[in-house]
């Protein structure tokens, strides 16, 4: 068990660790960790490239996630894993990986983005319903409040709710969805502070 978890999260790592942003914006001549919020993210690299590169991000960023864990789904999965390992376990642990890629990127001294257009990917390729609870509040809170953090971490919060609503029972993965949320919370916490502070920018 412990194998194939460390496999997935190895093979989620390494998909997390194309970074959409950092290659959109050097293929334009710019490091965009160095503009705006230096985020590597979706978010700053629509304020500083434009809607254009800002879709090319979040379709890069959530595809990574979907891709790899098509691929432990499809491929791997019966010819490497452990028979009988749970799933939605091994599925949920590669997009963690995935996670902690985009997030943390080796070769960038760990400095990534924040996870919320991965976590999407991850949502979405675990359990539709789950991605689409996201995603539908994530925009209705954002038309709303005008606030991209605030509807960010309301869809880190929803993978979550979502696996309690959809998995009863399922503690296992409810654990590792509330990793997602705390990731994204501390990633968000500057945002948390200047949301508090009432500083924080709309979009």
């Amino acid at each position: 068990m412990i194998r194939d978890i460390f496999l997935c999260l190895l093979i989620g790592y390494f998909f997390g660790c194309f970074q959409t942003g950092y290659i959109y914006g050097r293929c334009h001549g710019i490091d965009i960790r160095n503009y705006g919020s230096g985020n590597a993210g979706t978010t700053n690299t629509l304020r500083v490239l434009g809607k254009k590169a800002g879709y090319i991000t979040y379709l890069g960023d959530a595809l990574k996630a979907i891709f790899a864990i098509l691929l432990v789904k499809y491929v791997i999965f019966g010819h490497i894993l452990t028979p009988n390992m749970d799933f939605n376990l091994l599925l949920a642990y590669t997009g963690l990986g995935v996670a902690l890629g985009h997030n943390y990127p080796f070769y960038l001294k760990f400095k990534g983005g924040k996870g919320i257009a991965t976590t999407s990917g991850v949502m979405l390729a675990l359990d539709l319903r789950i991605g689409l609870l996201g995603i539908i509040g994530f925009f209705l809170i954002f038309f709303t409040t005008r606030y991209v953090s605030v509807g960010s971490l309301y869809m880190s919060l929803a993978f979550p709710i979502g696996v309690l609503i959809f998995y009863p029972g399922q503690w296992h993965l409810f654990g590792i969805s509330v990793v997602f949320w705390l990731m994204a919370w501390m990633r968000h916490r500057e945002n948390i502070k200047r949301l508090l502070n009432g500083t924080e920018n709309r979009f």
